[in-house]
């Protein structure tokens, strides 16, 4: 009688290892997928970027321009501190 009661909780935990398993595999499913969706984005930008070497130098103006107006705010605020 032991034994057979002893058996059901074995079938029983091995019932929830399987939907644990089975959970556990379509998230990691999942989050391949989103992984292999964003690789790909990751690799037309860089295809695009090579392909279009106006894109390039336009991203470097901006570069240029984001850190001489960064330069200026800082500057401005250390006076505005100093006041």
């Amino acid at each position: 009688m032991a034994e057979s009661e002893s058996q059901e909780g074995n079938y029983d935990n091995t019932g929830n290892k399987v939907q644990n398993f089975e959970t556990d595999m379509e998230e990691l499913l999942d989050e391949m997928e989103k992984l292999t969706v964003h690789t790909a984005w990751m690799a037309y930008d860089c295809i695009h970027i090579q392909t279009n070497p106006d894109l390039h130098n336009t991203v470097q103006r901006l570069q240029g321009a984001y850190l001489t107006c960064k330069e200026q705010m800082e500057k401005e605020w250390q006076e505005v501190l100093l006041e």
